[in-house]
């Protein structure tokens, strides 16, 4: 069908009409009128007196707008920064003054982060641009509506700054390199990327039912437009409108996370009957790790379509296809191609297969966090680095991880994962979310508590018993939670994973040491 090279920029160039976006917030795009509106923002902001190497933030829901002002950033030689907009203004300035930003193009519907002082703060740190009605930036629209949408000239692959979700503490910015060189050349190697979880070239569309700022989320839907898949774009993710979309576009390939297989699997028997999800052919999951038996009732239900990646935005590290998946559960995969994997224990010696240890792996391109070489020092071991996680290898070399090293309770001096005590939780009928952190205890140091949110709005009588005597039947004793909180909602990111910090804060005060 095809026979001209992949990537975005090829395929906009040589199939304009093409759809880039079937379904959105902001309605349809055709790769053609995606690269116009890319295009037609380097010359604004240029005529601004942008360079090449300058920051461009952008604040927006899910939509064009994040595709549009990265393709912008990568053609122009600029890095991105798709800023977190469930933040407080405080929090945007302080990403703003951080990563030295030299524009943040901020949508409508986040105009209020710039009321007041904080607001007052992020326009005194840089430019802001307003798309829509934005009080007090200025108008994006009108800028950019007197340039032209012709290939700019003097055009460079542009990179990234990725600031971490901060579920565990302060946001750390990742520096993705800009390439340099031809935009066209640099996207047509990285739909290798998309190509590498099966993201058959021109067989899309794509499900984005996930944040469109996660970092993630970010490398798939890109991913995904750089092998000719349109995009169906979620405002917001519901679990029936997800298998409802997927039914209505013959969704083909989709990033999503675990929290999302849970919703849906909550769903009513007959809710998820009514679905037709056939279409389905590769569904990419990673962020927070997801339970063996919920990642396998999936797998029941749709087939062995989901892929399983480790990594973070300083670089992936492992892919497990649905078939390695099945003859090892649990596993996030094998070293891709240039990785290293390596288990280490706290004194930095080398373990041996399924020794359980600090993950650290090596990359070609290496990583660094912006502006701190003491942070970027601090998570390396010699070339190799970590991104905070524990677990092992086995004999055939598939990694199993098994929680965060600062989540991990220590109790008595034994280790407890709180991710296979939250496992066991939702495998519970009655349990809608869970989180298991560590409390203090005068005796143990510290001891399991599990905080749960119920199905039902009020937690029936007997559901702490009932939850006791269920873990009692699959988790040794000194794993088991001790005591039970119940929340009407625990504090999730959009990528799926739980802000401990926050937990953690409530019952540790200011005497927590892992905050």
């Amino acid at each position: 069908m095809w026979d001209q090279p992949l990537g975005f920029w090829n395929i906009a160039e040589h199939h304009p009409d093409a759809a880039a976006v079937v379904a959105s917030p902001d309605g349809a795009r055709t790769y053609g009128e995606v690269a116009a509106e890319a295009h037609r923002l380097v010359h604004a902001l240029r005529a601004l007196g942008l360079t090449e190497g300058a920051i461009v933030g952008v604040l927006a829901p899910n939509g064009v707008l994040p595709i549009t002002v990265a393709l912008a950033c990568h053609e122009a030689g600029w890095y991105v920064t798709l800023v977190n907009g469930y933040l407080t203004g405080a929090e945007v300035a302080a990403i703003v003054e951080h990563a030295h930003a030299d524009a943040l193009i901020v949508h409508e519907q986040h105009a209020d982060l710039l009321a007041g002082a904080e607001g007052a703060r992020i326009s005194e740190l840089t430019k802001v641009f307003g798309v829509g009605d934005v009080p007090g930036a200025a108008s994006l629209d009108e800028l950019r509506g007197g340039h032209p949408t012709a290939v700019p000239g003097k055009r460079s692959a542009g990179g990234a700054i990725v600031y971490s979700s901060g579920t565990t503490g302060q946001p750390k910015g990742i520096v993705r390199k800009a390439a340099g060189g031809d935009p066209n050349k640099d996207l047509q190697r990285a739909s290798v990327f998309g190509r590498a979880f099966d993201f058959r070239p021109f067989e899309g569309p794509h499900l984005v039912s996930t944040a469109m700022y996660h970092g993630g989320s970010h490398a798939y839907y890109m991913g995904a437009l750089n092998v000719g898949h349109a995009l169906v774009v979620m405002g917001r993710f519901d679990a029936e409108e997800a298998l409802s979309s997927i039914e209505r576009h013959g969704v083909r390939s989709a990033y999503m996370v675990a929290t999302q297989f849970h919703r849906m699997l909550k769903l009513p028997e007959e809710v998820r009957a009514r679905y037709d999800v056939s279409s389905m052919r590769s569904v990419v999951h990673s962020a927070a790790p997801c339970p063996v038996s919920i990642k396998q009732q999936m797998m029941d239900w749709w087939g062995p379509v989901l892929w399983d990646t480790y990594g973070g935005m300083e670089g992936a590290a492992t892919i497990a296809k649905p078939h390695r998946w099945l003859e090892k559960p649990g596993t996030v995969g094998r070293a891709i191609r240039g990785v290293q994997l390596a288990i280490f224990d706290d004194d930095g010696n080398a373990l041996g297969p399924d020794e359980t240890g600090h993950v650290y792996y090596r990359t070609v391109a290496g990583f660094s966090y912006h502006r701190d070489q003491g942070l970027t020092r601090q998570a390396h071991q010699g070339d190799m680095f970590t991104i905070g996680d524990i677990g092992y290898l086995d004999a055939d070399g598939y990694l199993f991880i098994q929680d965060r090293a600062k989540d991990m309770i220590i109790s008595g001096g034994v280790n407890i994962y709180p991710a296979e005590v939250e496992a066991v939780l939702l495998e519970h009928p009655a349990v809608d979310d869970a989180a298991v952190i560590g409390e203090p205890d005068e005796d143990w140091g510290e001891r399991v508590l599990a905080v749960v949110q119920p199905v039902e709005a009020e937690p029936r009588p007997g559901l702490e018993e009932a939850l006791a005597a269920y873990c009692e039947d699959k988790l040794a004793a000194f794993k088991r939670p001790r005591r039970y909180e119940f929340r009407d909602a625990l504090p999730r990111n959009d990528a799926g994973k739980i802000y401990k910090r926050r937990i953690r804060d409530e019952f540790w005060g200011e005497s927590s040491e892992k905050a």
